[in-house]
């Protein structure tokens, strides 16, 4: 029988866990954001606060898979196109950001009265961003997916992976002190080469198929335990080969990134990164080694000040010379001026190798949780002194005491199809938009469109929605579509509710929500050109418009029944291309239907 865990062990637990549902809470209360909530709460119970842990290490090495299991999240929205189109963010804006930084910050170590191979081990751990950190704030302010942003994590994925040839430049500057056996070096370097193309090899070839397999043994479970085995297992070949686990996890993540299991995986990883990474940031925050800061606390503050503004100013050169504007220049340099959680892996091993002695490495690992603690603070200060310079209203007039027979909600080009049909029967109908840009050039075509954002109530009243006889939705923005289409049928219950809708997984939302009329963005567009295409193939109208009939009937049954059963029971409704055996007794009309596997995936995809 194994033996029963410690009680302490369960204390620890519970220890951890409450620092973390105690502080995070309180610090997003009063604005400092949760990052900051977790290092204090790691200061506050580790071994230089209350003591009640006194080995942070212990907590670090376990919670840097909060850092591998993000990477691997972060690899899975990169597929290797996407990834492709940012290459001059990577190579070009990264390049010359950290060559930039690199050269500056030597330079500082040295005017400290460092020698050069302490101050280029010193600022280049420095100049490894904290992936963990800036990739928090980015999710906690939604701008992952914004230009800047994608900048941003193109520019920490290319900071990652230079761990690899700065820890083979640790080991090139290691003879001076100890001499290394001849030949081991490139027997490394060749070891990470070849765990990189095993990975490469196992995503291309064996993931995907793996999961095929999973998928068709029905068990959840299992489907789990695969998918947190792919990420500690790719995690722990780069580990053992000698170069970063996050590294392995994003390659992993990027592999599976063109798969139909993306979402599925991504869904199954998300808790359990979640609260790693929050023990990441607490076993940082145990890590700060006050006495340390104590003993050398003008040398730490001044190398903290020091590092941080030089390192910011760098970025904001490097980001204005390749065109970014002042506001995204202010905003990277604002995120990305601390060191990060790779300096600590580099700072060991330069001291391992005796490239720094041990005070250059607690000094130097103390000035980078600094950093990392402040840079939540910084955020909001710069926040502050340089608010988000919004689009300019002038000369926009915002909804007020408006009436209409029909309020339209966004102007783009489903809206202004729309709204042909409304005014050639002369119908009375009120247009709100919240794009500036859009009202401006809507006005230079004769329409008039007043600035408000639908998804609010007092904007919909202000509009006539009371007074509507039929409001519809006419934004590209799922999310925010069906925040609108709750309120209106909430609040305007009278009015008739139309809705544009993204696919067919959004129509189900939508028509569950209520809505009279919801139709797919691309659907009837797509369903002219199909006929548009049996046309010039020689088909006749009459063939046409008998073929057309089939299958908008078939479209709608597979909708009451996705709407009745879930979305899938209706696929057998589908015509598809795949060989099936000729049946003995032939239907009227011969079709294949797809395998369950494929028109699941096409009927949750892009089948609209």
């Amino acid at each position: 029988m194994a033996a029963e865990a410690s009680p302490n062990d369960l204390l620890n637990v519970v220890t951890l866990l409450g620092a973390a549902v105690v502080m995070v809470p309180l610090f997003k209360r009063i604005g400092l954001g949760s990052v900051l909530g977790y290092l204090v709460a790691g200061l506050l119970i580790g071994p230089f606060g209350l003591q009640w842990f006194n080995h942070p290490q212990t907590i670090l090495h376990v919670a840097e898979l909060g850092v591998v299991m993000f990477l691997f999240i972060i690899g899975l929205e990169m597929r290797p196109s996407h990834l492709w189109s940012l290459r001059r963010e990577i190579f070009g804006i990264g390049t010359a950001q950290i060559l930039v930084c690199t050269a500056m910050l030597t330079l500082l170590g040295m005017a400290f009265g460092f020698s050069l191979a302490v101050s280029f081990i010193s600022g280049m751990g420095f100049v490894l961003t904290s992936t963990a950190i800036v990739m928090q704030l980015l999710g906690e302010r939604g701008d992952l997916a914004l230009p800047n942003g994608q900048k941003m994590v193109s520019i920490l994925l290319f900071e990652d992976l230079l761990i690899v040839p700065l820890l083979a430049i640790v080991a090139f500057m290691a003879p001076a002190i100890s001499e290394p056996v001849e030949g081991s070096k490139w027997i490394s370097v060749l070891v990470g080469i070849g765990s990189l193309a095993v990975l490469i090899v196992a995503g291309i070839w064996l993931l995907n198929p793996l999961f095929r397999l999973l998928a068709m043994a029905k068990a959840r479970e299992v489907m789990t335990a695969a998918a947190l085995f792919v990420v500690l297992g790719a995690a722990l070949l780069m580990q053992v080969s000698g170069l970063s686990m996050a590294m392995g996890a994003f390659f992993a993540g990027v592999l599976l990134a063109e798969s139909s299991f993306r979402h599925q995986i991504e869904a199954d990883i998300e808790p359990f990164r979640g609260i790693l990474l929050g023990l990441f940031f607490i076993g940082v925050g145990m890590s700060l080694d006050l006495n340390v800061v104590s003993d050398n606390r003008l040398l730490i503050i001044s190398g903290v000040l020091a590092m941080m503004a030089t390192k910011s100013l760098c970025i904001y050169v490097v980001a204005r010379v390749m065109g970014s504007s002042n506001a995204e220049a202010l905003d990277r340099m604002t995120l990305m001026a601390q060191g990060g959680e790779f300096a600590f892996v580099l700072y060991a091993a330069a001291a391992s190798a005796g490239v720094i002695d041990a005070s250059v490495n607690a000094n130097m690992t103390a000035i980078v949780v600094l950093s990392m603690a402040l840079t939540p603070l910084v955020a909001i200060v710069t926040k502050r002194i340089f608010p988000k310079q919004e689009t300019s209203k002038e000369g926009l007039e915002e909804a007020n005491g408006l009436s209409g027979s029909v309020l339209i909600i966004g102007f783009g080009r489903f809206g202004q199809v729309l709204s042909q049909l409304l005014l050639a029967r002369n119908t009375d109908v009120t247009i709100i938009d919240s794009s500036p840009d859009m009202i401006r050039s809507a006005s230079r075509f004769g329409f008039k469109v007043y600035y408000g954002d639908g998804s609010r109530l007092d904007v919909l009243r202000a509009s006539g929605a009371q007074t509507a006889r039929a409001i519809a939705v006419c934004i590209d923005r799922k999310e925010e579509t069906n925040r609108i289409v709750e309120l209106v049928k909430s609040e305007f219950p009278h009015a008739k509710v139309l809705a544009r809708s993204y696919d067919r997984n959004h129509s189900l939302t939508l028509i569950k929500a209520g809505v009279d009329v919801q139709i797919r963005e691309l659907f009837e567009s797509a369903f002219k050109f199909g006929e548009a295409t049996l046309r010039e193939l020689g088909a006749t109208e009459e063939e046409i418009s008998e073929i057309s009939d089939e299958i908008r009937r078939r479209d709608r049954e597979r909708l009451e029944l996705d709407l009745a059963n879930g979305a899938g029971a209706g696929r057998h409704l589908m015509f598809g291309n795949i060989t099936k055996p000729t049946p003995l007794i032939e239907p009227k009309r011969a079709s294949t239907a797809l395998s369950d596997e494929t028109a699941h995936a096409v009927g949750t995809g892009e089948t609209r």
